[in-house]
């Protein structure tokens, strides 16, 4: 992800490994036979990720964390066990977030967690459901992060590019050394959703196609750069979607089953990986220039003062 003052669009992949479905399943399955897809289409278009493993995931499956970074993209962190570590948007029933006692000393095991496997630091976030909160991010500010991709632009719809936060409100520009990364959402829509959800990127490649979401991607373009700002574009993707994922009850346990809703996996699979493909060509035939949130972090103090103005 490059910002240039061409504006051409400057995306940046990142691949948010958790169990099948979110929290939905206990399962690794998209984990295990997607992630090979992933890394298969990326080096194939030469463009590099950053994985966002939850702790969990990297435990239990280190050679896979191994093999991300060996592929050259950067391993981030997703949490502990993919739980609430923010604020809560909208109620989810079942999903509660953590007390603010837990969320420091959660997002330090998770840390060390994938570190001790990687044999490196770990300096790139994003928190699960796009949930973030003030606390999250002076914790991984103490931490040592350097880039935080978890602000939901398609919520707060206010920063249109990336940022220093406060440490007192997140959501506004403050003097606090990381980034926060927005994650991309087409806020010229006008939303038919309470939480303007509908306005996300995310899951719209598989279950409108490509095409559908390169569009969304030229009316983001067009309104920032109307503004005199450099388009920085985030996407989310996860493993599991480029797996088959039947259309039926689910066994999360040997006391039940869910079944979720369509759009989480409708055209899951190899339609999934096909449109991802495309989306990245159509980037690609705009000008786009591919960077991980750590080499973003890296910098943007060279062009920040271009895109004040915000």
């Amino acid at each position: 992800m490059l910002c240039e003052n061409t504006y051409k669009p400057p995306p940046a992949f990142s691949i948010q490994v958790e169990t099948d479905i979110g929290s939905w399943t206990p399962h690794y399955k998209g984990l295990v036979q997607g992630t090979p897809k992933i890394l298969k289409t990326l080096s194939r278009k030469n463009i590099k990720a950053t994985f966002f493993f939850i702790g969990e995931a990297a435990k239990k499956y280190p050679d896979i964390v191994k093999q991300v970074a060996e592929a050259g993209h950067e391993i981030g962190c997703h949490s502990l066990y993919h739980e609430t570590v923010g604020d809560e948007l909208f109620p989810i029933p079942g999903v509660k977030p953590l007390l603010p006692e837990e969320v420091p000393i959660r997002l330090k095991t998770a840390t060390e967690w994938i570190e001790e496997i990687l044999e490196d630091k770990v300096v790139s976030f994003r928190a699960p459901r796009l949930w973030g909160s003030t606390l999250m991010v002076r914790t991984l500010e103490e931490l040592g992060y350097v880039a935080d991709a978890s602000y939901p632009l398609y919520y707060y719809g206010e920063q249109l590019i990336p940022y220093h936060p406060s440490k007192h409100d997140w959501t506004k520009k403050g003097d606090m050394r990381i980034l926060e990364i927005p994650n991309f959402a087409d806020i010229t829509m006008v939303s038919r959703d309470p939480y303007k959800r509908d306005r996300d990127q995310w899951p719209l490649f598989r279950t409108k196609g490509a095409k559908t979401l390169l569009k969304h991607v030229t009316n983001f373009i067009r309104y920032v750069t109307n503004k005199g700002l450099p388009a920085v574009l985030c996407f989310y993707f996860h493993p599991w979607e480029f797996i088959k994922i039947p259309d039926k009850p689910l066994r999360v346990s040997p006391e039940g089953r869910v079944l979720p809703d369509e759009y989480l996996i409708k055209n899951c699979g190899s339609y999934a990986l096909r449109q991802f493909e495309k989306v990245i060509d159509g980037l690609l035939s705009m000008g786009a220039t591919f960077m991980t949130a750590k080499e973003l972090a890296e910098k943007w103090n060279e062009i920040e003062p271009f895109s004040i103005g915000n």
